[in-house]
């Protein structure tokens, strides 16, 4: 992407800037100057704060950072505090998911916004432990299968108590088109040529999702709450999510971390314990069986779509293209042609149930003689979806490994 003019507004100490390239385009609010002390004072001298936050005047700047999600500064006052510059925004709900979710987050104490984007967060620094990517990492170089599962299993119940934490704060219906589009209009920026839309089940409510959860931001049982992936500033959402995408963004992390270490471990093996961990702790309605089925969508698709994130943040940076989500997107279309090709069963399903029925109808009411042959459609078309259902391929399986199981 190439850097172009932009004459958009910015509080003071703060410059925006803008990038285009083929179908994206990203707009950046990022400081200009952090040398001194004093730039501290004038970079919030025209935002608007929430939470906890340090005094501007009685700051020293003690060290400058950045990393892939942009900006950090180390500041000093009566506390040591961290400041992470949003050079994107955010979705506006930071705040909301920082005083809705206990303990059960590493949240910011409080954070900086101008016309209610925000711009910085604010952290109290403290002496953490070790995250759960570097625990991982060390397991699994070890090749230490029991406490690499054993990590996984609480991961998933930390990232589970995260989402019963923050159930009663915020949940609205599923946004099947909302979500559908998205995907339509990334596959389009990518000119991909996958396709997949689903129904989604009616469990999948929306709800204050984090959206990029990764191993590490966990640290013991707690979830960090931290800055979005510069994929949401190249693809903005513009709905709400649920639950099961933030698992699928771990998911996807496991991927990415099996990958990188070139493990000999059964990624199927340490997908389940993850899984597991989840609807251990989930609430229940979020982890049914219903919102993993597959057929209409479940785990599977939201994995799709941290491919295909990867994927867009590759090109926008010509980085070459990610592993594991390049080779994970060839095997989708066979995926999907698979699960096409079961809807033959659940269509004869169906078509037994309509003819029970019809038949029920046109000779009601029916004598003993006439009801046995309903009752074989009926029981033809309830075995045949037992079937159909169980032809679902299961959340713990990859794409790629689908058809070394099930041929």
């Amino acid at each position: 992407m190439a850097q172009v003019s932009n004459k958009d507004p910015a509080p003071i100490g703060f410059h925006t800037l803008t990038f285009a390239g083929i179908g994206m385009s990203c707009k950046m609010i990022e400081p200009e100057n952090l040398t001194v002390d004093s730039d501290w004072e004038s970079l919030v001298s025209e935002l608007s704060h929430w939470g906890n936050v340090p005094e501007p005047k009685s700051l020293n700047i003690m060290s400058l950072g950045e990393d892939e999600r942009g900006p950090t500064a180390i500041i000093r006052g009566d506390h040591d505090w961290l400041a992470e510059f949003l050079p994107w925004g955010s979705d506006g709900l930071i705040r909301k998911r920082s005083t809705s979710s206990g303990t059960s987050a590493d949240s910011p104490c409080g954070g900086y916004r101008w016309k209610e984007t925000d711009v910085i967060i604010i952290r109290k620094l403290e002496q953490n432990e070790e995250s759960a990517k570097l625990q991982l990492s060390g397991t699994m170089k070890l090749g230490d299968l029991s406490s690499t599962k054993e990590i996984l299993r609480s991961c998933g119940i930390a990232l589970g108590n995260f989402h019963s934490q923050v159930e009663a704060v915020r949940t609205t219906p599923p946004d099947p088109n909302r979500w559908n589009e998205r995907l339509s209009s990334i596959e389009e920026t990518l000119r991909a040529d996958s396709i997949w839309r689903a129904q989604h089940s009616s469990d999948t409510e929306c709800m204050l999702s984090i959206g990029d959860v990764r191993f590490c931001d966990i640290t013991g049982d707690r979830v960090r709450i931290g800055r979005p992936r510069i994929a949401d500033a190249l693809t903005p959402p513009e709905c709400q999510f649920p639950a099961i995408r933030d698992l699928a963004s771990l998911v996807h992390d496991l991927s990415r971390t099996h990958y990188d270490l070139s493990s000999d471990f059964d990624i199927i093996e340490l997908r389940s314990s993850l899984i597991g961990g989840w609807r251990e702790a989930a609430p229940q309605k979020w982890c049914s069986d219903k919102v993993f089925y597959t057929h209409r969508g479940g785990l599977a698709i939201w994995e799709y779509e941290q491919c295909l994130l990867d994927v867009i943040e590759s090109v926008s940076n010509q980085s070459g293209a990610p592993e594991p989500a390049v080779t994970l997107i060839r095997y989708v279309r066979p995926f999907q042609k698979r699960m096409f090709n079961n809807r033959t069963i659940g269509a004869l399903s169906i078509m037994a149930g309509f003819f029970a029925i019809s038949t029920l109808v046109s000779n009601f009411p029916p004598s003993v003689g006439e009801i046995k042959l309903p009752l074989l459609f009926l029981s033809a078309s309830y075995l045949l979806m037992r079937f159909y259902r169980s032809l679902a391929p299961p959340p713990e399986v990859p794409f790629n490994r689908f058809f070394t199981l099930f041929g």
